[in-house]
């Protein structure tokens, strides 16, 4: 008797061990991670440099000037916390989309920049996670935020703003500009101001940065995901990308 009760505690101990060890490897390894957020890119010398043949540079010389439209390689999505049952540590869900539309109109010189008709809409059917998980299909999240933002009607998030003020500078370097504007998401509007930087590379202008909203304020819902607990406060995040109209 005490040797099967000798080898139950050792049975047992064992799964605390195993366990314990589980837990490291989950938190303190690959096994659950989150891209970074998202932000201006490095831009390589052949891009900082001489724009391509046939592409008008950014610059003082020919003018940043003008109306510019979104173009390839812009990105928009959410970073969201949320919490495993049993869990203690949160984890940032993440998901993105690169269907992106929109534009904005610069005016002034080299003293300064005057931003106007700022305006850039996400197709949030797009939304595609892009964290992961070991052991969970992290997309079927996608599904759940799909029905509760009710995006067969409200399709799409639209921000907009009537003017921003940039710092010269920003042809030779990244510039630290708020906007403050209008978001537009389950076809709520609320004021909001985001964070953003802006440079100018070759011939395109890219703006990256974020907004941090609550979800409930849009009449959303926290996502109702089995095992999962999900905050209200999430942060948008975008890195848009604009070239010159003709």
């Amino acid at each position: 008797m005490k040797g099967r009760l000798l080898v139950i505690g050792v049975a047992c101990l064992a799964a605390v061990v195993l366990a314990g060890g589980g837990a490291y490897l989950y938190f303190f390894s690959g096994l659950r991670s989150s891209p970074s957020a998202l932000g201006l890119s490095t831009p390589s010398p052949a891009v900082s440099g001489a724009p391509p043949s046939g592409s008008p540079a950014a610059t003082p010389a020919t003018g940043v000037a003008g109306s510019w439209t979104v173009t390839a390689g812009s990105v928009a999505g959410y970073r969201v916390k949320e919490l495993f049952v049993a869990q203690t540590s949160k984890h940032d869900a993440v998901a993105r989309t690169s269907t992106l539309s929109g534009g904005l109109t610069v005016s002034g010189g080299s003293s300064g920049y005057q931003i106007s008709a700022i305006t850039f809409t996400a197709v949030l059917t797009g939304l595609t996670s892009v964290d992961s998980v070991a052991g969970r299909d992290v997309t079927q999240r996608d599904s759940f935020v799909s029905r509760q933002m009710d995006l067969q009607q409200f399709p799409d998030a639209t921000f907009t703003a009537s003017s921003a003020s940039v710092d010269g500078t920003v042809t030779s370097q990244p510039a630290d500009v708020s906007v403050g504007g209008m978001l537009t998401i389950h076809g709520v509007t609320k004021g909001v101001t985001a964070t953003v930087k802006a440079q100018v590379t070759g011939a395109k202008i890219e703006i990256a940065g974020s907004v941090p909203i609550a979800m409930t304020d849009f009449g959303v819902s926290p996502p109702s995901v089995p095992f999962t607990t999900v905050d209200s406060q999430v942060t948008i995040e975008f890195d848009i990308f604009l070239v010159k109209a003709a």
